[in-house]
C-alpha cells in the first residue's frame, strides 16, 4: 500500500521550501511583484523593454493579475486543501514540477516576441490547468462538492487568461480588453467568496480571544447569499458592458451590498490587531472599487476607469493578498498570530501605493510622477514582505523533524 500524501509530507527530506504549498508561491508572489513593478517603472522612463508579444501595458495588467494573482491563488489552495478534505494535494518535487510550470509561464510571456504564439498560450496555460486538475483530484478524493464553486472560479480565471492571449494575438489592445475585465472580476469574486469565510471567521476568534462583547454575523446566511448573486450580475454586466450606464447601476448596488456585508462583520472592533484589521480594510476596496468604478461610468468627467480599476486590482486583491499571506505564513510557520510593526508598515505601504495611482488618475498632470511614487510603495510592501516572511518561508516550521 502506498504512502499517503501526509506521510510523504512528513518523510520529504528535500528543501523545507517545498514542504507545504503556501511556502514557494507565496515567496514567489511576492519576489515576482516587486520585481516586475520595477521592470514596468523602468519600463514608463524608456529605459527598458521587453522582447513581448504584449505591448507594456498589457504585459503590466497581465503579470499582476494572472501571474501574481496566480501564484498567490496556488499557495491558498494548496494550503487549504487539507483543511477541508483531510488529504495533502502536493509535496516535494511534485510541489516543485507546478513551482516550475509557473515560472516557466512568466519566462514564456515575457520572451513571447521570440517564441511561436501557440508555444506560449501552452506554457502559460498549462500552470492554472494542471492547478486545477490536482484540486479537482483532492475535491473528489475528499467527496468536498462544496468547494466546487472555488474550482469553478480557477477554471474561469485560466479561461479569461486564454481570452487574454488571443485579444493580445490579434493585435487589440488586451489591456482593455474582455480577457482582463473577466480575469478581474473573476479575482473580485474571490475576495468576497473566500474573504466572505476568513474574514467573519477569523474576527469572531480574536473578538472572543480579547474578550470583545461584538460578533459578526455568521457567514452565508440568506444575506451574505443574496450578496454574492448581486456581486456576480454586476461584475458580469461590467465585464460585457464595461461602459454602459445599466453597469453603472448594478455596480452601484454592488457597492451597496457589500458596503452593508463589511459592516455586519464588526471590523470596527478590531483595530488593536493589525493582523485582523487589514482584512476589513483589503474588503472594504471591493465596494469602494464597484463605487468608484461606477462614478467612472456614469460621470466619467469627474475619474477614468482605468485608475478606478486599481482600487480592485491593487487595493483589494493586492491587499487581501497581502493579509493572507502574511497570516497564513506565521501560522503555518508557528508564529504567533500577531502584525508587529514590520507588517504593520507592509500594510500601510500598500495602501499608500493605492491612493497615490488612484491620485494619478485624479491629477493627470502629476501621473508620471504619481505612478513611480505608487510602484516603489508597491515594491516595498512586497519586498518587504520577502525579506521579512523568507526566512519562515525557508525553513521548516520549529518541531518538524
Amino acid at each position: 500500500m502506498g504512502m499517503t500524501s501526509a506521510e510523504q509530507m512528513r518523510r520529504w527530506t528535500g528543501p523545507a521550501i517545498l514542504t507545504y504549498g503556501f511556502r514557494p508561491f507565496f515567496l514567489l508572489a511576492s519576489v515576482w511583484a516587486a520585481m516586475a513593478m520595477a521592470m514596468w517603472i523602468a519600463m514608463l522612463a524608456g529605459a527598458f523593454a521587453l522582447p513581448s508579444r504584449f505591448d507594456p501595458v498589457s504585459w503590466h495588467g497581465h503579470e499582476f493579475l494572472f501571474g501574481y494573482l496566480g501564484a498567490v491563488v496556488a499557495g491558498f489552495l494548496l494550503t487549504a486543501v487539507p483543511n477541508w478534505t483531510g488529504r495533502l494535494p502536493v509535496v516535494g518535487w511534485r510541489l516543485g514540477g507546478l513551482v516550475t510550470l509557473w515560472l516557466a509561464g512568466r519566462l514564456a510571456v515575457a520572451v513571447s516576441a521570440l517564441i511561436p504564439a501557440w508555444a506560449v498560450i501552452v506554457v502559460d496555460l498549462a500552470f492554472p490547468i494542471v492547478l486545477s486538475g490536482v484540486i479537482l483530484r483532492e475535491i473528489v478524493a475528499g467527496k468536498n462538492w462544496n468547494n466546487l464553486i472555488v474550482l469553478a472560479m480557477l477554471g474561469v480565471f485560466a479561461l479569461a487568461n486564454l481570452i487574454f492571449h488571443l485579444e493580445a494575438l490579434r493585435g487589440g489592445y488586451a489591456a482593455q480588453g474582455y480577457g482582463l475585465r473577466l480575469g478581474l472580476a473573476t479575482g473580485i469574486m474571490m475576495v468576497t467568496v473566500i474573504g466572505g469565510r476568513i474574514v467573519p471567521s477569523f474576527t469572531r476568534n480574536w473578538l472572543v480571544k480579547a474578550g470583545r462583547d461584538a460578533r459578526p454575523a455568521a457567514p452565508m446566511q440568506r444575506f451574505d447569499k443574496l450578496a454574492l448573486l448581486l456581486t456576480l450580475a454586476g461584475l458580469l454586466l461590467w465585464v460585457v458592458l464595461p461602459g454602459h450606464p445599466t453597469s453603472g447601476w448594478a455596480l452601484l448596488v454592488m457597492a451597496l451590498i457589500q458596503g452593508v456585508r463589511l459592516v455586519r462583520w464588526k471590523g470596527v472592533h478590531t483595530g488593536a490587531e493589525p493582523l485582523v484589521w487589514v482584512l476589513h480594510a483589503g474588503y472594504a476596496l471591493v465596494p469602494l472599487g464597484a463605487a468608484l468604478l461606477a462614478l467612472g461610468i456614469l460621470v466619467p468627467q469627474w475619474i477614468g476607469t482605468v485608475a478606478t480599476q486599481h482600487v480592485w486590482m491593487a487595493g483589494a486583491i493586492g491587499l487581501m493578498t497581502l493579509a493572507v499571506m502574511t497570516r497564513a505564513t506565521l501560522g503555518h510557520s508557528g508564529q504567533a498570530l500577531h502584525a508587529g510593526p514590520g507588517t504593520t508598515a507592509l500594510y500601510v505601504a500598500l495602501v499608500a501605493g493605492v491612493a497615490t495611482r488612484l491620485a494619478a488618475g485624479v491629477w493627470p498632470g502629476m501621473a508620471t510622477v504619481l505612478y513611480s511614487l505608487a510602484g516603489l510603495l508597491w515594491i516595498a510592501a512586497f519586498l518587504g514582505f520577502a525579506l521579512l516572511y523568507g526566512p519562515l518561508l525557508l525553513r521548516a516550521k520549529p518541531g518538524k523533524s
